[in-house]
């Protein structure tokens, strides 16, 4: 299965128009620092129990991956790829979603930083 590749702003549209679900795939301070809003945190690396249970929580959305740049998100949609589930990963990853001015929140729900 080939990985696709998403802009920040597909990204966002989609999760706005809720017709995927973001996971970002960070440390977990990372995602403390600044998410954003709505995504799901599942920190790389993954259990082979992790591969097989994402897609029951896309409950028929599109499955979309994120990390800081764009390596590790992409990195994990080829191991779902491996696994039989189609993900995408964010271009540029949270980098270009935050330059782009899309929102970054922390932890509490204010303004984030991407680290």
């Amino acid at each position: 299965m080939p990985v696709s590749r998403v802009t920040a702003a597909q990204a966002h549209r989609m999760l706005r128009d809720g017709t995927a679900v973001l996971v970002d795939v960070r440390d977990p301070d990372e995602y403390r620092a600044g998410h954003a809003p709505g995504a799901l945190h599942l920190p790389l690396p993954w259990s082979a129990q992790t591969t097989t249970s994402l897609p029951s929580l896309t409950a028929g959305r599109d499955l979309v991956l994120v990390c800081r740049s764009g390596n590790r998100s992409q990195r994990a949609a080829a191991l779902l790829a491996e696994h039989g589930t189609q993900a995408a990963d964010v271009i540029g990853g949270l980098r270009d979603w935050a330059a782009q001015g899309l929102p970054v929140e922390d932890a509490q729900g204010a303004a984030g930083t991407v680290i």
